[in-house]
């Protein structure tokens, strides 16, 4: 991601900080890259395990030229979509954590290689854009038709 487009990602996310000065500062100063951010601002979060979650940001990206940011964890186990607000409260579905208004997510610095627990897959852009939820659950449903046709499950 190029400077210009780093800085607009680093002030989107800061934005919803508590204090952006000390977010900002944590990203610079922790040596995981990484920063808690409160979710049910700007954006919630859904949180899908790596078994779905890959095959339905396949799908996702097949889909739209550019989806919401998406992170994921090292070990692959999880993947989280950033989705508007208010989309966790609201939503019904088997295997899928929601981080919405009062949770807190780990968060890493946006253009930098994070070396802790979590890295973007799909870094936000300072845009705004998030995920359609609605767009999200086709992929979930495409992804595991997909892979109900190649006896993955």
């Amino acid at each position: 991601m190029a400077g210009a487009g780093v800085k607009a990602a680093v002030e989107w996310l800061a934005s919803v900080a508590p204090d952006p000065d000390a977010c900002r500062w944590e990203w610079e100063r922790n040596p995981h890259g990484v920063a808690l951010l409160p979710a049910g601002r700007r954006w919630d979060v859904l949180i899908l395990p790596g078994e779905l979650g890959y095959p339905t940001l396949d799908v996702l990206t097949r889909l739209i030229d550019r989806p919401g940011p998406v992170l994921s964890d090292f070990g692959e186990a999880r993947m989280g979509f950033f989705v508007p607000p208010g989309t966790a409260t609201r939503w019904v579905g088997t295997g899928v954590r929601g981080a919405g208004q009062g949770t807190w997510i780990v968060v890493p610095y946006p253009g930098r290689e994070a070396t802790g627990g979590v890295r973007w897959l799909i870094p936000p852009d300072g845009s705004g854009t998030l995920t359609d939820a609605t767009l999200l659950e086709l992929a979930m449903h495409e992804a595991v038709a997909g892979r109900a046709e190649n006896g993955a499950d």
